[in-house]
């Protein structure tokens, strides 16, 4: 139980990674406030915790809005009197050619991608500078470092993210709060579903490990970012990937 006594935000929670990631910190002893626009999916997910004797609490919220951001994290620090780790997971796709993307899918992918971060870290920097210790972890992509067409908005969501990680990293490391990124590759989740299973078959064949990735292995890297043992690393993109990108 390493984290024991920590309180984490995970948004996104209600599937894929953000579901593992909160199970996972649960696990690992951590109080969970889960955060997501779907409440039956959150309170399905606070049963599994609070079954397994962790504490979780919903907070509904659509994470580009900023007032709902404001409004579900000030109930979460009303509810578990801080947050120590927040995990920035929430995100979506609106894939198509720049030449024929529209401007509110850009905004969109923007806003809930990247914006939602600024927006999440504003409101629980405060706890975390005031008991001298925190977590940030940003969850990036591998297209955030190596592009992918089709994904313009995407990929620059995904890369601000690493941008942000860097320069939060070095804003509160004074006050022993680490800010780090996980930057996954093609997981297994309801985004990469949709995908053709020709379109799957040759990115495999890209990832020297062989395989895809499931979420658990993406919440694997989480949690030991969210640990003591991560203490000394910050500003660092932790790539989950199977190989596909090195370097």
């Amino acid at each position: 139980m390493k984290l024991a006594g920590r309180v984490a935000l995970v948004t996104g929670a209600s599937q894929g990674i953000g579901h593992a990631c909160a199970l996972a910190l649960a696990q690992e002893g951590a109080s969970i406030a889960v955060a997501a626009r779907n409440h039956e999916k959150l309170e399905a997910l606070v049963a599994e915790i609070t079954s397994a004797g962790g504490k979780a609490a919903a907070f509904v919220m659509d994470v580009a809005d900023e007032e709902q951001v404001k409004t579900g994290i000030k109930a979460a620090l009303a509810r578990f009197g801080k947050v120590d780790i927040l995990v920035n997971n929430a995100g979506i796709t609106r894939d198509q050619l720049v030449m024929r993307m529209k401007r509110a899918d850009w905004d969109s992918v923007l806003n809930t991608n990247l914006t939602s971060a600024y927006l999440c870290i504003q409101q629980v920097i405060g706890s975390m500078l005031k008991q001298r210790w925190g977590r940030i972890i940003n969850v990036s992509s591998v297209f955030g470092q190596m592009g992918q067409a089709g994904q313009a908005n995407y990929a620059a969501s995904k890369a601000g993210l690493i941008g942000l990680t860097m320069a939060m990293a070095r804003e509160v490391a004074s006050r022993n709060i680490t800010c780090n990124a996980v930057a996954p590759g093609f997981i297994e989740t309801s985004m990469t579903a949709v995908l053709s299973e020709e379109f799957k078959q040759t990115a495999v064949k890209q990832i020297p490990l062989g395989r895809v990735g499931s979420p658990e292995d993406v919440a694997s890297a989480v949690c030991f970012l969210a640990s003591e043992q991560a203490g000394y690393i910050t500003g660092h993109v932790l790539n989950v990937n199977g190989g596909l990108l090195m370097g």
